[in-house]
């Protein structure tokens, strides 16, 4: 069955469907989903890169903090890495490349998550833009949750009931949009309760808060959709072959970090971030080439990294002593 013909009856049979579970549908449904389908979203042939595909660069590069952090622990022989949201693998085999006797564990969405406590590194590249989020809007009565409503042959938006403010939301002006943040305030929770000690390191696109309460920043909500390398606000169109994805509430995670007795570095960009990694031996374990041309292609990955995606993408680190 097509999935927008399983959302369309679910939605005929429950009435208007809440966004958050739209998009848990439109990603993770079991057969259907956008990230359980065979087809490969990364890539020129897909629809999106990301960091992990410039390799080996990138995995050069958190192979080199990975070590750094294991040895200011004192290298314990329980020290591991936990990547949340491996999508390929690619950092995992690059990291292993570098350091072999390393032992990473991935969990995607819906994964059983790890049994034992973790001393290491929690590694959430491009995870948290990911989970299922609720859109919700202010209005001169409050907070209303947006849902999904059938219109012909598609999808619309509708605005259902009243919905209580979370304290991590922006405080916006009426008319305006956002995102909810609970599902990725709980899954940072549930990261930091997993680990005994060690770091979080978590890379993704996202805002401050007062980004949006004193800059305007995404007045109609932060959601895009991804398709062949183009981004489209309307995420409604063909569940299951689009990507979805929202801005992630750094100041929620920072919030939820402290609240669980965490030590918080400033959010900074990934373009600094990196070049603070590449600094002490001016990239040069990060840009080793046997060839010219094959130097030539690593010195392309890092500028992607620094100057494309470094300006967008931010990365907060978290520690747990």
């Amino acid at each position: 069955m097509d999935l927008a013909q399983l959302i369309a009856d679910e939605i005929r049979a429950d009435g208007p469907m809440p966004f958050r579970r739209f998009m848990e549908l439109a990603l993770y449904h079991p057969r259907l989903g956008y990230y359980v389908s065979q087809r490969d979203p990364f890539g020129t042939s897909g629809d999106f890169y990301t960091n992990a595909q410039l390799q080996p660069v990138f995995g050069r590069l958190l192979a080199q903090q990975v070590d750094l952090w294991r040895q200011e622990l004192g290298c314990p022989e329980e020290f591991s890495v936990l990547e949340v949201g491996p999508g390929r693998g690619e950092i995992e085999t690059q990291v292993r490349e570098c350091i072999p006797e390393i032992d990473w564990t991935g969990v995607d969405y819906g994964d059983p998550w790890p049994g034992r406590p973790l001393t290491g590194v929690v590694l959430c590249n491009e995870f948290f833009d990911a989970l299922p989020v609720d859109s919700v809007e202010r209005t001169g009565d409050g907070w209303r949750l947006r849902g999904v409503e059938l219109r012909g042959n598609g999808f619309c938006w509708q605005t259902l009931g009243p919905v209580r403010a979370d304290d991590a939301w922006p405080d916006v002006q009426p008319g305006r949009r956002i995102e909810s943040c609970d599902s990725q305030v709980a899954a940072l929770r549930r990261i930091c309760e997993t680990l005994r000690r060690g770091w979080i390191l978590v890379i993704d696109y996202g805002y401050a808060r007062t980004e949006i309460e004193r800059a305007g920043r995404f007045p109609d909500g932060s959601l895009m959709g991804y398709s062949r390398h183009r981004a489209d606000p309307d995420v409604l169109l063909e569940p299951g072959r689009r990507d979805i994805t929202a801005h992630v509430n750094f100041s929620a995670l920072e919030d939820a970090a402290r609240e669980a007795g965490l030590e918080v570095t400033p959010v900074t960009s990934q373009q600094s971030y990196l070049l603070g990694l590449g600094e002490p031996d001016s990239f040069a374990r990060a840009l080793e080439a046997e060839s010219e041309r094959a130097a030539t292609l690593l010195r392309m990955q890092l500028k992607t990294l620094i100057f494309g995606l470094g300006e967008t993408f931010r990365v907060l680190v978290l520690r747990k002593r």
